[in-house]
């Protein structure tokens, strides 16, 4: 889910023993929130009809863009300006808002994962 299985330096399509920039975090931040949400945000078929699987995936990820830019503004970051230090802030209200859905241990893991990425930053 997370890194290259053939390579321990991808997280989240990021090679950190390259040059990391705030915005590859950031793009990185929505790839984990997607993956590790997915599941959750299947139950909304549940709950509507969607004209197709491409509208269903289209909705998915807005979902996730919208509780990731609310992440950054509630900490007063810029999504679209990403800082080391708003990098940080952004994921912990995202720690905060995944405990309603997921184990302490699966957070704690990706958690771990996104510090990887934004202790690399300059």
């Amino acid at each position: 889910m997370t890194n290259d299985t053939n390579n321990k330096n991808i997280i989240y399509g990021v090679d950190i023993t390259e040059k990391v920039t705030p915005m590859m975090v950031r793009d990185a931040i929505v790839l984990c929130f997607t993956e590790a949400h997915n599941d959750a945000l299947e139950s909304l078929k549940d709950y509507s009809d969607f004209k197709s699987e491409e509208e269903f995936k289209k909705i998915k990820e807005m979902n996730i863009l919208y509780i990731i830019q609310s992440a950054f503004k509630e900490t007063g970051g810029d999504f679209n300006n990403p800082t080391k230090d708003t990098l940080q802030a952004a994921i912990g209200w995202l720690a905060g808002y995944a405990k309603n859905f997921r184990k302490p241990e699966v957070i704690e893991k990706h958690f771990g994962e996104i510090m990887t990425l934004i202790s690399s930053l300059e």
